[in-house]
């Protein structure tokens, strides 16, 4: 659909969808990335729509800024969160991608982790150039800096990114397969089975934001790893809690309910060569008002 198409009906309604994307892997919550969309949208009803060549290009950068504002203060948010901060999951049933990370290339939780190392404008250039393929004119008059700067930021950014990243599998059904062995090891309580399922440096990132329990650091290695989940599911699966497979964040995970309809944790996976690489449990509750 062109930009002529959208503005026959409500451009802003159009773009929503890729708006909240774009929101989204900029600030890493969907709470934050709401509020943004609210506030663009109250931009978009007093903008002179005349003067709008390109609807799609004008709430992109509306959205950037706004985005590019809160980073700031975000930052030092979470300089001073209690533990490690991790960004809000996207869920959605196996069926169906969630809907904002069906849009562009799909950023996993890990990815997302390794952009909060980005400055603002880094993270902005690279999201908007290497994830939603804006051009580099176009974020360079979004970030007030010139073409060149703007280049050279996504460069800079996706060298960080590609540095920060652990190796991880392109098969969905490898992925799949390892957070199954997972989940049957951990309903077993089977510790010979978790550490086979294991990478032997895997680390295990969690996020309670001193709301609920849950490590101040990431815990390394696949012996303290597997002890620490059968403690925990010892400690905290009661009668009634439940595990249940989904997408987050388009890659197969897992969702924890310590009872019916009530959301106590996800966790989202790396996995490469058939193990697990990574873990992130986000168990924080103000992260998961979102998750149905």
């Amino acid at each position: 659909m062109t930009d002529t198409d959208a503005a026959l009906a409500d451009p802003f309604e159009t773009y929503r969808r890729y708006l909240g994307a774009v929101a989204y892997r900029l600030l890493g919550s969907v709470a934050d990335a709401e509020d943004v969309l609210q506030e663009a949208w109250l931009r978009w009803q007093s903008a002179d729509r005349a003067a709008v060549a390109e609807p799609r290009a004008f709430l992109t950068t509306v959205v950037t800024r706004l985005c590019y504002d809160q980073l700031g203060s975000a930052r030092v948010r979470r300089e001073e969160y209690y533990g490690e901060w991790l960004p809000e999951p996207l869920v959605a049933d196996e069926s169906s991608p969630a809907d904002l990370a069906e849009l562009g290339e799909s950023v996993s939780m890990a990815v997302l982790t390794v952009m909060e190392q980005l400055t603002p404008a880094e993270r902005a250039a690279f999201v908007l150039h290497d994830v939603f393929s804006v051009g580099f004119d176009e974020i360079a008059a979004t970030l007030e800096r010139s073409p060149e700067a703007a280049r050279q930021l996504a460069s800079r950014a996706r060298r960080r990114v590609k540095d920060g990243s652990r190796r991880s599998t392109v098969d969905p059904a490898e992925h799949r397969q390892a957070v199954s062995a997972f989940a049957a090891a951990t309903a077993g309580g089977d510790l010979q089975a978790l550490l086979a399922v294991l990478d032997p440096d895997v680390v295990w990132h969690s996020d309670g934001g001193g709301v609920v329990s849950a490590g101040v650091r990431p815990i390394v290695g696949a012996d303290r790893v597997s002890r620490l989940v059968v403690g925990l599911v010892a400690k905290f699966m009661s009668a009634e809690a439940t595990v249940s497979y989904a997408q987050v964040n388009g890659e197969p995970g897992l969702v924890v309910h310590s009872s019916p309809g009530v959301v106590a944790g996800v966790i989202a996976f790396t996995v490469a060569d058939g193990r697990i690489t990574e873990a992130y449990v986000v168990v924080n509750p103000e992260k998961l008002t979102h998750v149905k």
